[in-house]
């Protein structure tokens, strides 16, 4: 069993800390000014010395992703770069509110196990790894991931019910909309421009027509769409011809009008949940039973016989685009240009857009595949990936062979597992080198954490990724609690594994395995 990381212990004056911060949009508890004057008021008390800052700015502590400066830590921290001995950091809620308390705790682990200590300025234990502060720890980390979990119902449902009350819940308006700011009386304060917020937490957002050169344009668009049966990319041409900017002031795309034929704000409804990504994950569209909608908020822009005119047409149109038809213009455009991409896709007239195509076959390398085309990228990687599983099939091949002519047993199930002596099974796989952003050299084991095996065998390459250099051998079931199935292979269960400097020493162990159990 592994003992405890010891972690170092404070020399006044001379022991190096660096201060984590991070800021989300929470209130001003935890703004950095607030963080930075505590750390630094614990770091006089304990005579520690601040030589690093790490800030992240307006990002949630949900996950890892997107906090690039604790990323940033925590590779300082794990390449062995850091200068420092402890790492500060205002409360636990700060280091991160990870669904998975877990989570926060591997992360806190990194740093000990590098000798680097976490200390919490504003919590009321010391992080010295005693009985009590580790179960304070463990709850606070809990009710930071918990508080989270309360504030999204609490937002969702605060949502829904101002959209139901006819109120605008935040965000830009349509293209031809305006908010304007309305006082707990229904009173007008006045219209709130882009970037505009309001100040008063009584007050309210209510929807109104926009400039009429807007108007006009929203009204110009359906028009063309339904009377003059004018193709989205045609109308995108004429509105960039005649100069006209988009509530941004961009150029318009073929997606802009898409969205915009599809908007039932339109027709002056206030529709909420139309989508959801809650608590980090990936946004996925809901279907109209779980929409939040408040109809006639506000006066139609658009007439509701046009608006509906305009969807029955892309309904039609999505009926009648056969899936061939859709396939041999995408072919088409791929003898024309040479290559296929997003851009040139939503360009072209006779095409769905790419999002489109993307929802129908699930993503673009499908409907890709379907016309026998790969960009050169994929290609390169697919070369790549069979490259690969053919060093990993000589080097399996190699492991019977030696261990055949050493007098043992081996041979290779229909899965393609190694059977030893007719008693173990052994999944093989391998951990090749990549060099990252810096130039530095790491390794990645790709692992079947659901291999039905005894054992797993990692062949670790050399840095070209032509011949093994070391092996590592673990209990498969060990990975079942990995968090996924690329592993760097300086993670600690390969630090537990055992450990061969090659490949005969590996199979010289199978037969020392062999003739013990014979004797």
């Amino acid at each position: 069993m592994r003992d405890a990381p010891d972690l170092p212990t404070v020399t006044p004056g001379r022991s190096r800390a660096a201060q984590y911060v991070r800021m989300s949009t929470e209130n001003q508890k935890y703004s950095p000014e607030n963080q930075k004057d505590a750390i630094a008021a614990y770091a006089a008390r304990h005579g520690l010395m601040i030589v690093r800052t790490y800030f992240d700015k307006g990002r949630s502590g949900i996950n890892i992703e997107g906090r690039a400066e604790l990323r940033r830590l925590i590779n300082d921290v794990t390449s062995g770069c850091a200068d420092f001995e402890f790492i500060l950091v205002y409360d636990v809620s700060r280091w991160g509110r990870f669904q998975d308390a877990d989570e926060s705790a591997y992360y806190e682990f990194i740093c000990k196990d590098a000798g680097i200590g976490v200390l919490y300025c504003a919590e009321s234990f010391e992080n010295d790894g005693s009985l009590a502060s580790t179960l304070q720890k463990a709850v606070k980390r809990v009710v930071a991931g918990d508080f989270l979990r309360d504030l999204s119902i609490r937002s969702f449902i605060g949502q829904s019910r101002i959209t139901k009350m006819g109120f605008w819940r935040g965000g830009f308006p349509a293209y031809g909309m305006r908010r304007v700011l309305v006082d707990e009386h229904g009173a007008v304060r006045g219209r709130l421009e882009i970037g505009q917020r309001k100040c008063l937490q009584t007050d309210r957002i209510v929807i109104t027509h926009g400039p009429d050169r807007e108007v006009e344009t929203v009204k110009r668009i359906f028009n063309s769409f339904v009377n003059e049966q004018k193709h989205e990319g045609l109308i995108v041409a004429e509105l960039n011809a005649d100069r006209i900017p988009t509530l941004l002031g961009h150029q318009w795309i073929r997606k802009n009008i898409t969205q915009l034929l599809t908007n039932e704000r339109y027709l002056g409804h206030m529709i909420f949940n139309q989508t959801s990504a809650k608590l980090g994950s990936k946004t996925r569209r809901n279907p109209r039973n779980m929409w939040i909608r408040r109809d006639n908020v506000f006066p139609p822009l658009v007439d509701p016989a046009i608006f509906q005119a305009a969807q029955e047409i892309i309904r039609t149109r999505q009926l009648e685009r056969s899936q061939r038809d859709m396939l041999d213009r995408l072919a088409a455009l791929r003898e024309e240009n040479g290559y296929l991409t997003g851009n040139l896709i939503d360009a072209d007239p006779e095409l769905p857009s790419a999002e489109t195509l993307h929802r129908h076959y699930g993503s673009l390398m499908a409907a890709y595949k379907l016309i026998d085309y790969q960009p050169a990228r994929f290609l390169e990687r697919a070369k790549l990936r069979e490259a690969r599983c053919l060093r990993l099939r000589v080097a399996t091949g190699e492991i019977v062979d030696r261990i055949t002519s050493l007098g043992g047993q081996a041979t290779l199930d229909k899965a393609g597992h190694l059977q030893i002596n007719n008693d173990i099974t052994v999944s093989i796989c391998s951990a090749y080198a990549n060099s990252d952003r810096l130039g530095r050299m790491r390794w990645y084991a790709q692992v079947d954490r659901r291999a039905e095996t005894d054992l797993t065998l990692v062949l670790r390459l050399n840095v070209k990724n032509t011949r093994v250099e070391a092996c590592y051998l673990l209990p498969t079931r060990e990975l079942a609690h990995a968090r996924c199935n690329c592993l760097r292979i300086t993670e600690r269960i390969f630090a537990d594994s055992c450990r061969f400097a090659t490949l005969d020493e590996f199979c010289a162990m199978c037969l020392g395995v062999r003739e013990r159990a014979a004797a």
